[in-house]
């Protein structure tokens, strides 16, 4: 299958770079080079691209769409979790941007093989990593009623995360859940009639909440703006783009965090901490306008954050 993503706020996040033609830019989550092949239609044979996606299928197509670009190209099969590690690797010591598109691509969902979709039936595997040790199948067999539970309400805030883990634990009692049609089945079981009949598919909040489980999507995240913060040399900008609040809000506190001044508890009547701040936050998030909603309705939920390097 062709890895075909329409990359959400197209214009508005190549607006957000600034991009200097002869700069060095980083691309966190490449996918299907959308927004990277914008980049680099915008570089000078001077300037540098590191595109980054433990994907190999969108590390692929992004090698067939950047192969006619004019600036220098560096492609990692990695996690955006060893950004400092990559970096280092690719002698890169200062950037120019870095851009985080989150979330999983259109592509992942569509491929039923990859059982990101509770719409398709297809073994439970959800890895944005097919080499990653933990899928789907581990979270639902072998995770504690309760433990799913704390995922299910962190992660999906489905309001019914205890009585939906309660009938996972006893269906897979008798064998174990395998495919997502069979999940789908246990939720659609687990959620009073009533609730279902007011809309959205039940099982929605629950597969984001297993697919980021699978991938730390959450745990990794605050740690991964710091660093791409710390890479940026003055001027540089940090560009991110969210799809749902819980990674919104991570985005959002750490953006905040790294653009404080003192640090210091408010009963000091003098600053003694010295700390000085990283980033200067340009604006309020941005929306897609009702143009590209109507056009990709991935978009709707979609914000983009823009600091820049102090």
């Amino acid at each position: 299958m062709e890895f075909h993503h329409v990359s959400v706020l197209p214009e508005e996040t190549i607006e957000a770079l600034a991009i200097v033609p002869d700069g060095i830019y980083v691309d966190c989550t490449l996918g299907g080079a959308g927004h990277a092949g914008r980049i680099a239609a915008r570089l000078s044979p001077a300037g540098r691209l590191v595109g980054i996606d433990q994907d190999e299928t969108a590390i692929a197509a992004a090698q067939e769409r950047l192969a006619a670009a004019h600036c220098r190209i560096s492609l990692v099969r990695d996690n955006f979790r060893h950004l400092p590690a990559i970096l280092v690797a690719e002698g890169v010591h200062a950037a120019d941007g870095v851009l985080f598109d989150l979330g999983v691509s259109s592509p992942q969902i569509d491929t039923a093989a990859r059982g990101f979709s509770y719409m398709q039936d297809a073994p439970l595997d959800m890895r944005m990593d097919q080499r990653a040790a933990r899928s789907a199948y581990t979270v639902v067999n072998t995770y504690t009623a309760e433990r799913l539970t704390e995922i299910f309400y962190g992660y999906g805030e489905e309001r019914w995360a205890k009585r939906i883990a309660a009938f996972i634990v006893e269906a897979r009692r008798e064998h174990p859940i395998e495919t997502t049609g069979a999940l789908v089945g246990i939720i659609d079981r687990a959620v009073p009639k009533e609730v279902r009949a007011r809309g959205g598919h039940p099982a929605k909040r629950v597969f984001q909440a297993i697919r980021i489980e699978v991938n730390e999507e959450l745990t990794i995240l605050a740690d991964a703006l710091t660093a791409a913060a710390e890479v940026l040399r003055p001027g540089g900008r940090l560009a991110v783009i969210t799809f749902h609040s819980l990674e919104d809000r991570i985005v959002k506190q750490t953006m905040r965090q790294l653009a404080r001044g003192c640090i210091c508890p408010p009963e000091m009547p003098v600053c003694t901490c010295g700390h000085t701040p990283l980033l200067h936050l340009i604006g309020k998030a941005r929306a897609a306008d009702a143009a590209e909603c109507a056009a990709n309705t991935r978009a709707r939920s979609a914000k983009l954050r823009v600091a820049e390097r102090i």
